[in-house]
């Protein structure tokens, strides 16, 4: 019982002392610094790639969204990678207006794989482009965002995260859940990282990569998680990724729990291929170059599934302390209550104070925000599970409604209208 306890008292500081760091690093979302200086003033050429499987349904309001932007036409071009597409995905995004690439690969099945296999040709092309922007064929974009990228290439940033918004954040808890989570990742780990010279991580979609980084070698991603995989592999050289809060991108989230039960499993499967892959290199990146960027990057890879392990420890150790009437049963209810009751409440209150900074209608969204403490447990319950099962299909996500980027607008509270406008 005398070694319980002292393992029980080590993990109650390795758990506290995580998450009071990241309580710290949250608080700098507060603070507003400087815009950076621009070390060049010009107007880049883009690449927009839009790897499609099967999005004949949505892949169209993309490309206008695209054509639309509030920027020199003549500088940036619209690639479509209609990746083992069955339906008229590529028949849509030609007439639309886009570039087609048509590829079939029944082996190498994901996003990485097919961003890699068009990247290939362009390098071997020589193609003159500056950077290449990413986008799921889900999405819609801000007509400012290739604006804002600029801007970002111009003040010396080289690899770019876009404020990843959601176009459907009121069609069910569901999709209220992935919405508010966004949000406060957005605010509490990306930009307060980016305001105090750490790094963000690329997510998924609405993001910028120089051209010349990609060069020497393509988009070399094995893991599901493509997004993460190459943030990490950034951070493992020493180098920051940017953060763009005004280059805006919606995307569309399940609004079944379903479909959100398989999309989350795979991203945490994908998250244990990381940290497989990379929580060594990691260490060594940290050994190597010794700033607090490569520390918070591995605090990152043994933020999700290692520390829910220790906490998991954690528990398990209070009821083998009580089987051996080491503390009364009043004892292990308050200890479980400790962790268990802030795992379900902060998220309210951490969802409705993010909605406030952000000037969001809270009121739509009141179903979302009490259903918020079940989404982010059902996500510790699909941890638990792809520990011991990953062999995860990836699922195409079923697309209910046809949404434009002026439907998303008027959602929106008059202050945002405004900015976005």
């Amino acid at each position: 019982m005398e070694y319980l306890y002292i393992l029980r008292e080590a993990l109650v500081w390795i758990v506290t002392i995580f998450w009071l760091y990241q309580l710290l690093i949250s608080i700098c979302s507060l603070i507003k610094l400087k815009d950076k200086p621009l070390k060049v003033v010009k107007d880049h050429k883009f690449m927009a790639i839009i790897p499609a499987h099967n999005e004949e349904t949505v892949i169209g309001n993309l490309i206008e969204s695209l054509k639309n932007q509030n920027y020199n036409k003549e500088l940036y071009d619209i690639y479509v990678i209609a990746d083992n597409c069955t339906d008229n995905t590529k028949k849509v995004a030609e007439k639309a207006g886009a570039i087609v690439y048509e590829r079939f690969d029944n082996e190498k099945q994901t996003k990485g794989y097919a961003l890699d296999w068009f990247l290939q040709q362009k390098i071997k092309e020589n193609a003159d482009y500056d950077a290449v922007l990413v986008f799921d064929a889900d999405n819609i974009v801000d007509k400012n965002f290739i604006k804002n990228m600029n801007k970002k290439l111009c003040q010396g940033e080289e690899v770019v995260q876009g404020y990843r918004d959601i176009k459907n954040p009121t069609d069910s808890w569901v999709s209220a859940g992935y919405a508010i989570f966004y949000w406060t990742m957005h605010r509490f780990y990306h930009l307060a990282r980016y305001n105090i010279g750490l790094s963000p991580l690329l997510n998924g979609t609405g993001f910028m990569v120089k051209f010349d980084i990609l060069k020497p070698q393509g988009w070399k991603t094995v893991t599901l998680t493509e997004d993460i995989e190459f943030s990490l592999q950034r951070i493992i050289k020493g180098k920051k990724l940017g953060w763009a809060t005004d280059a805006i991108v919606y995307d569309e989230q399940p609004v079944g729990f379903k479909q959100s039960w398989s999309q989350r499993s795979r991203w945490t499967v994908g998250h244990i291929q990381c940290i497989g892959e990379y929580t060594k290199k990691l260490i060594l990146a940290v050994k190597k170059y010794k700033t607090v960027m490569n520390i918070d990057g591995f605090l990152y890879i043994i933020g999700s599934i290692p520390m829910f392990i220790l906490t998991l420890l954690l528990l398990f150790t209070n009821f083998l302390m009580y089987a051996g009437n080491s503390i009364t049963q009043l004892d292990l209810i308050i200890n479980i209550a400790r962790y268990l009751v802030p795992t379900f409440l902060f998220p309210i209150f951490t969802g409705a104070f993010v909605m406030w900074l952000d000037k969001r209608p809270i009121k739509p969204m009141l179903k979302g925000l009490l259903c918020y403490p079940i989404f982010m447990g059902s996500w510790l319950i699909i941890n638990l599970k792809c520990i011991f099962k990953r062999n995860i299909k990836w699922e195409k996500i079923n697309h209910v409604r046809d949404i434009k980027i002026s439907d998303v607008i008027q959602t929106e509270t008059p202050e945002r209208e405004k900015e976005l406008i």
